[in-house]
């Protein structure tokens, strides 16, 4: 028998062989979502059992907010967040990887020692804004309350005298009591002129700021090279004991933020001719610049890998606090849903993804980078939930313009448990968002990407981006709603039959679609 007769059978086997292993192959992807399909509400079941009774959140917000802390861009802290969430995964058997997309200033916030030094002792309530600059030593100096000013030649005028003091430029309160209160307690006529008073305040700070042609930043930056030698602002919320944590406008000079009532002390000693004297100690440090990045974590899909589900939250926070509401929260829901989807239904058809943004805080420039860098695998999202405001449970989906978002999403609503289904509303189809959280990134892209909106819990004005953000402001109770939401929603989205629509509503006059923005790679402009 001819060698190449004999080679050609074998090759003819090789192929059957082949053949027969693609096609049991086959056979497997299929059954594995036909297994879905058929088992879908015991998997729900034991997911709800699970997030009731035996779930990660607690330990993840225990390790994120107590253990890391704060996170801001360019710290030691948010590059132990990106690895500790790589960590995580990978215990969970979920791969995993931090990817760069540029550099920020590296600062780590250290103590903040503010002393009232005369005309008595006291300590003061604040801390030193992000970024600022180091004190080798302590400074110490008269405090000048920032008058109202006229016009610009009064401003400069004025700045002449600022040498060698410390310059408070935040607008006197009149009433550390939250609007809510004054309603509640006073009189009619007593809330009418609390409100009246206020208002008058609050003109009259804003036309002074105006009359001296420049901005805050730019107020600030100018009285440091007349010589100021230090600043203190008070960003209060309404909110008693609630201040805003932002980072420092000054360069060279320590600039702080302290709580309403030591600002109010502090403004009355000064503006009564009492000289008073503040020393602040700070001790953070500058550590050059760092890498920037997002963490991307995979379930890889078995029938449909080169589609996807994302799921999305940033990972950063300013750090007046913990960043708990804002956004660890956001952090530790779609982890716990990676978790449970990993443990009871990893094989889906539509491959999930999980984006763990970088310095959203700053323009949310980890989820445009991801964009602007991945133009191929962001075509390949089918549809993107994002959560980022805050504690309270789910209660609003908008369809962000879609027009088919109220077939696809209301289909896969209908799956959520009834008792906390009932608490969702949804508008279809809904406006496009152009900016404040991360899914603005994606429907620039044109890809269906839904802010999972929360009860409010008074997020606005007592935890966003304020001294108060912390672990102890987290409803554990929500939060497990939260879970079995965005769970059933993923695996729904992923093993949807159907195509997911991207098609665009028409828009009313004068109105365009969010456009792609270039991300911040640096932080030359902070």
């Amino acid at each position: 028998m001819p060698l190449s007769f004999l080679k050609s059978i074998q090759t003819m086997k090789n192929n059957k062989q082949n053949l027969f292993l693609f096609a049991l192959g086959m056979v497997s992807l299929v059954s594995s979502a036909q297994n879905f399909h058929q088992n879908k509400q015991k998997i729900y079941n034991d997911i709800s059992k699970e997030v009731q009774n035996n779930n990660n959140l607690d330990q993840l917000a225990f390790e994120l907010l107590d253990v890391i802390g704060p996170r801001l861009v360019g710290s030691p802290e948010m590059n132990q967040a990106h690895n500790w969430v790589v960590n995580t995964y990978k215990k969970w058997n979920i791969k995993a990887e931090n990817v760069a997309y540029g550099e920020w200033k590296s600062w780590q916030r250290g103590t903040t020692e503010i002393t009232l030094t005369a005309p008595r002792i006291k300590t003061i309530d604040g801390m030193q804004l992000a970024w600022n600059a180091v004190t080798k030593k302590p400074i110490e100096a008269e405090i000048v309350a920032m008058p109202f000013f006229e016009t610009k030649v009064d401003f400069e005028n004025w700045s002449e005298t600022v040498k060698g003091k410390i310059v408070l430029i935040s607008a006197y309160q009149n009433s550390g009591r939250p609007e809510s209160q004054w309603k509640e307690h006073a009189t009619e006529e007593d809330f009418f002129d609390y409100k009246a008073a206020k208002e008058k305040t609050n003109t009259a700070w804003n036309n002074s700021l105006k009359a001296t042609g420049k901005n805050t930043r730019e107020m600030v930056q100018f009285l440091e090279k007349k010589g100021a030698v230090g600043f203190v602002q008070s960003y209060f919320t309404g909110t008693m004991g609630s201040n805003r944590i932002f980072y420092s406008f000054a360069k060279n000079t320590p600039m702080v933020d302290v709580s309403l009532e030591d600002y109010g002390l502090l403004y009355r000693l000064a503006v009564n001719g009492k000289n008073p004297k503040l020393k602040i100690n700070t001790k953070s440090k500058k550590l050059g610049t760092s890498k920037t990045y997002n963490t991307i974590a995979t379930i890889p899909g078995k029938t449909k890998p080169n589609e996807y589900v994302m799921l999305s939250a940033h990972l950063d926070s300013w750090d007046g606090a913990q960043g708990a509401t804002d956004n660890g929260t956001g952090t530790i829901l779609m982890m716990e849903v990676a978790r449970l989807i990993q443990k009871y239904a990893p094989n889906n058809d539509r491959t999930i993804v999980i984006g763990h943004w970088g310095s959203e805080e700053q323009g949310l420039n980890g989820s445009r980078a991801y964009v602007m860098n991945n133009p191929t695998e962001v075509q390949k999202i089918k549809v993107l939930f994002n959560q980022d405001s805050g504690t309270g449970r789910i209660n609003y989906i908008n369809g962000q313009g879609f027009t088919h978002a109220y077939n696809f999403l209301g289909t896969w609503l209908q799956n959520v448990p009834e008792e906390i289904r009932k608490h969702i509303k949804t508008d279809f189809p809904g406006m496009p968002q152009n900016g404040g959280t991360d899914n603005a990134s994606f429907i620039a892209a044109d890809i269906p990407a839904f802010n999972l909106s929360t009860q409010n819990w008074d997020y606005g004005q007592y935890t966003w981006h304020t001294n108060r953000d912390t672990y102890d402001k987290i409803v554990f109770e929500e939060l497990r709603k939260n879970v079995i939401t965005t769970t059933i929603l993923t695996l729904e989205a992923a093993n949807d039959p159907n195509e997911i629509s991207n098609e665009k509503r028409i828009l009313p006059t004068n109105t365009e679609w969010p456009t792609i923005k270039e991300p911040k790679r640096n932080s030359n402009d902070y």
